[in-house]
C-alpha cells in the first residue's frame, strides 16, 4: 500500500538498494542510494523505483490519485517490466513539481488530466523498469561469472537456469557493487505484449485497502499541531469586495482567534471547524455592487447562445474546415438543422475543497497539504500567492475524493486563501469550503447552444456539415496564460466538434465566444459531453429524415473505419438491438469518442407516470489499445457512464443575479444508487499503446438515452438535462 509519509530521501538513506534514476535530459541511470543521493544534491534528478534488501520494491508515482486507479496501474508499468513480485511493490507519491516525473505528452508538467496519465508515461516507465530489470542482470552475472545472455527473470528473482541457481532481487543488491554500465534500453528490448504477466490482469487496486477501512488520508483529514480552522464568507456575486465588516459578534465567540480580509472574502479563524462556521454566519459584510456579473441570469444567457449559433450571418471563430460547406448548404435542396442546448454542470465531487498551510514563521518558505490535479498548478500558485520562489515551499499530496476537472486551478483560490492566512496569524491553517461553498463558489461545466446544419448526398452521404457553437471559453477563465482571443482556440470547449466524427465532403465548425457569466472549467469529458450530445443527436435525426435504422446509417456513414463499425455491430450484439423492446421501453444508439478512443453506447430507457425517464441499462463496447489494468478500465467507463447520466437527466446550474441559486444536493440533483443501470462494458483486445479511459465513457451517454426518449416518445428532446418538465412540455406540443 501506498504510504503519503514516506521520503524519498528517507528511502534512499534507509535501505542499500538498486535505485533508477531519470535525468534532467531524459536519459535512465542505475545507481546506489549513496550515488542517488549525491545526484539529489547536485543534479536533481528523480528516482522512479528503489529496490529495498529486503526485496521490497518502491516505486515513485508522478501523478494525483483522484480515484481513477492511476496509483495502481503506472507501477504496474513499472513492475511488469522489471519482472517483479507484485506482493512486494510499494508505491511513494511524489509530492514536489519535478519535471523529470512529469508526464512526457505535457513536456514534463505534472498534472493529471485529460485521461492521458497512463498514455503519457507509457513508454517512459516500461523503460525505466526495463533498465533496471537489465541492471539486475549484469549484477547477478557478474556474482556468478557467466554471461548475461543465460540469466532471466521472473517474480522478483534472478534466474540461471543452466545450473539451477537464483537469487531475490533484495539479495542481488548485496551482492557487491552493482553492474551500472549497462547497454541502453531500446523498444526491441522490451517485453512483447504476449509476455505480460502483470499487465492485463486483475489486481486490486493499491489504493482501495485504505480507502475502504478509512485509514486514506485527504487533504480534509490533516491535522497539525497548534493548527487554526478557517471559514471564508465569500462574496454573494463574482468580483465584488467588501466595503464594510461588522465582525464584531463574530469575534466575541469563544475560540474565534481573528477575521481577516482575503482575496477569496472575508475568513474566520477559529480554534475548531464548527466555531469558525458559527462565526462566519454572525459577519455583517457590505458587499460591492459593481461586478459586470451582477445581472448574470443562466436562462437569459440561454436564449443569447442560442441566438447567437442560429444567426448564420454571423461569423464564429472557425475551429475545423474542409472545403466550403457554407456553399453547399446555400446550393443543397433540403438542409436538415436543429439547435441542441445544455445547461451548467457542477463537479459535484464527493470531498468538498480543503487545504492545509504552515507559513514559516520567518515568512521566507511554506509548506501545503492538497488533493490537486497538478503539483505543477499547485507549486506555481503557491508561489505567486507568497511571492516566493517554489524552492522554499514544501508541498504534499494527499489523495482526492474525486477530481473531474475541479482540482486543476482551483489552487488560486483555496490553496492561496489557506496560505495567506496561515502567514497573517503565524499558525498552520485549515481552509474547508462546505458543499454550500462549493456550490455557490464552483467553476462549471459551460452552458452551451449549438447550431448543426446538414445537407445528404443521393448516396445518403454527408454532402456538408455546419457546426456553430456557442459557448464561453473556458481557457480564458481557467488558464488565461493559454487563451487568445485574437486567435481563439479553445480545445477544452470544441473538443469533438471538430466535423471530424463523420466523414463530410464539406464541414464547416466555428466557435462564437460569448461573454462569460460564471466561472467555467474542464469537466469530465471537457466539450464532449456537451457537443457528443448534439452531433449524435444529430445525426439520429438525419437517420430518420432519410428514413434509414440510425444504426445502419452510422454503419453506412462509417463503411470505410472499421473500428467504428466494429464497436457498433458489437454493441448492436451485446444490446440484441434489432429484437423489439417490450411495451413502455426503447432502445438508443450512439457512437463518441474521447482523445483517441472510442466506445458505442446502447442505452433502454422508459418514462413513469410523472415523466421522469429511467435508464435500465447501458451497453458499451469500446476501443482504447491496451487495457493496462482491464478491472479498472471497466469501473472507469461505469463511472464515466453514471456521470454522463447523471448530467444528462438531472444536473443543472440554475443563477439569478450573478448567484447560484443551488446549495446542496436537495436542490442540485445527481444519480441516485437506486437510479443507477445495470452496465456491460465490452473492452477490445488489442496490443496496441493504451490511449484514453477516464472520461471515454461518457460523451455516448446523453445522446444514447435522448435517441432512446425519442424512439420511445416521439419527440426528440433537445436540451439538457432531460427532466421531467422538460419531457412533459415537450410531449404537450
Amino acid at each position: 500500500m501506498s504510504d503519503l509519509a514516506l521520503s524519498r530521501r528517507g528511502v534512499l538513506k534507509g535501505a542499500s538498494g538498486l535505485t533508477v534514476m531519470m535525468l534532467a535530459g531524459g536519459g535512465l541511470v542505475a545507481c546506489t542510494p549513496e550515488q542517488a543521493e549525491t545526484h539529489l544534491t547536485t543534479a536533481s534528478p528523480s528516482a522512479w523505483l528503489m529496490i529495498a534488501s529486503d526485496d521490497t520494491v518502491t516505486i515513485m508515482f508522478g501523478a494525483t490519485e483522484i480515484g481513477q486507479g492511476g496509483m495502481t496501474a503506472l507501477p504496474l508499468i513499472v513492475a511488469e517490466e522489471l519482472d517483479a513480485d507484485w506482493s512486494k511493490v510499494k508505491v511513494e507519491q511524489v509530492h514536489s513539481a519535478d519535471p523529470t516525473f512529469g508526464n512526457p505528452i505535457f513536456g514534463g508538467d505534472q498534472s493529471t488530466v485529460a485521461s492521458l496519465t497512463v498514455q503519457g508515461y507509457f513508454d517512459t516507465l516500461r523503460k525505466a523498469g526495463a533498465l533496471a530489470r537489465r541492471v539486475l542482470i549484469y549484477t547477478a552475472a557478474a556474482h556468478w561469472g557467466v554471461p548475461p545472455e543465460e540469466i532471466t527473470t521472473r517474480s522478483g528473482q534472478v534466474l540461471h537456469p543452466s545450473t539451477d541457481r537464483s537469487l531475490s532481487f533484495g539479495d542481488v543488491i548485496t551482492t557487491g557493487p552493482l553492474t551500472t554500465d549497462v547497454p541502453d534500453i531500446t523498444d526491441a528490448d522490451l517485453k512483447a505484449p504476449e509476455g505480460f504477466e502483470l499487465i492485463g490482469t486483475e489486481i486490486t487496486r493499491l489504493d482501495s485497502p485504505d480507502k475502504s477501512t478509512g485509514a486514506a488520508i485527504y487533504a480534509i483529514d490533516i491535522a497539525l499541531p497548534d493548527m487554526a480552522y478557517a471559514a471564508v464568507l465569500a462574496p454573494p456575486v463574482e468580483g465584488e469586495t467588501p466595503i464594510q465588516i461588522g465582525d464584531t459578534d463574530a469575534r466575541a465567540v469563544s475560540g474565534v482567534v481573528d477575521v481577516l480580509t482575503l482575496p477569496g472574502g472575508v475568513a474566520v479563524i477559529a480554534e475548531k471547524y464548527d466555531i469558525a462556521l458559527r462565526a462566519r454566519d454572525l459577519l455583517d459584510v457590505t458587499w460591492s455592487e459593481t461586478s459586470p456579473f451582477r445581472g448574470a441570469d443562466s436562462q437569459a444567457e440561454m436564449a443569447e447562445l442560442t441566438a447567437a449559433c442560429e444567426t448564420t450571418d454571423t461569423p464564429g471563430a472557425v475551429y475545423a474546415e474542409t472545403g466550403d460547406a457554407i456553399s453547399t448548404l446555400t446550393q443543397a435542396d433540403t438542409i436538415i438543422a436543429a439547435t441542441y442546448q445544455t445547461d451548467y454542470v457542477y463537479h459535484a465531487q464527493i470531498e468538498p475543497l480543503a487545504a492545509v498551510a504552515s507559513v514559516d514563521a520567518d515568512g521566507q518558505g511554506a509548506e501545503f497539504w492538497l488533493g490537486t490535479q497538478s503539483q505543477s498548478n499547485a507549486m506555481r500558485h503557491a508561489s505567486e500567492a507568497l511571492d516566493l520562489p517554489s524552492e522554499s515551499i514544501r508541498p504534499n499530496v494527499t489523495y482526492s475524493g474525486g477530481g473531474f476537472g475541479r482540482r486543476l486551478h482551483f489552487e488560486r483560490d483555496i490553496l492561496r486563501d489557506a496560505l495567506l492566512a496561515s502567514k497573517a496569524i503565524g499558525r498552520p491553517v485549515k481552509l474547508i469550503w462546505t458543499r454550500e461553498d462549493d456550490l455557490r463558489l464552483g467553476w462549471f461545466r459551460p452552458a452551451t447552444a449549438q447550431h448543426l446544419r446538414a445537407a445528404l448526398t443521393p448516396e445518403r452521404k454527408l454532402a456538408a456539415w455546419s457546426h456553430r457553437l456557442a459557448a464561453s471559453s473556458i481557457l480564458d477563465f481557467m488558464d488565461p496564460a493559454r487563451w487568445n482571443p485574437e486567435a481563439p482556440r479553445d480545445f477544452l470547449v470544441m473538443k469533438n466538434a471538430d466535423g471530424k466524427a463523420y466523414p463530410a465532403e464539406t464541414f464547416r465548425t466555428e466557435h462564437i465566444v460569448t461573454p462569460r457569466r460564471a466561472r467555467v472549467t474542464s469537466w469530465r469529458g471537457i466539450g464532449t459531453g456537451s457537443n457528443s450530445f448534439a452531433v449524435e443527436s444529430f445525426i439520429d435525426e438525419l437517420a430518420h429524415a432519410s428514413g434509414e435504422d440510425p444504426a445502419d446509417f452510422r454503419l453506412h456513414l462509417q463503411s470505410e473505419d472499421a473500428r467504428a463499425t466494429g464497436l457498433i455491430r458489437k454493441v448492436m450484439e451485446m444490446s440484441d438491438y434489432r429484437t423489439p423492446r417490450p411495451e413502455g421501453r426503447a432502445i438508443g444508439l450512439a457512437l463518441a469518442g474521447y482523445s483517441s478512443s472510442l466506445a458505442a453506447g446502447v442505452a433502454e430507457v422508459s418514462a413513469d407516470e410523472r415523466e421522469e425517464i429511467k435508464v435500465h441499462q447501458v451497453w458499451t463496447a469500446i476501443e482504447c489499445g491496451l487495457a493496462v489494468h482491464p478491472d479498472n478500465v471497466r469501473a472507469q467507463i461505469e463511472g464515466a457512464i453514471i456521470m454522463g447520466l447523471s448530467a444528462a437527466l438531472k444536473e443543472q446550474v440554475v443563477i439569478q443575479g450573478g448567484e447560484v441559486q443551488n446549495t446542496n444536493f436537495h436542490d442540485y440533483a445527481i444519480l441516485r444508487a437506486n437510479e443507477a443501470p445495470e452496465i456491460e462494458v465490452y473492452i477490445t483486445p488489442s496490443t496496441a499503446p493504451p490511449t484514453s479511459v477516464g472520461e471515454l465513457g461518457l460523451p455516448m451517454v446523453a445522446p444514447a438515452v435522448a435517441n432512446a426518449v425519442f424512439n420511445l416518445t416521439g419527440k426528440r428532446l433537445r436540451h439538457l438535462p432531460i427532466t421531467p418538465a422538460r419531457l412533459n412540455a415537450a410531449l404537450r406540443e
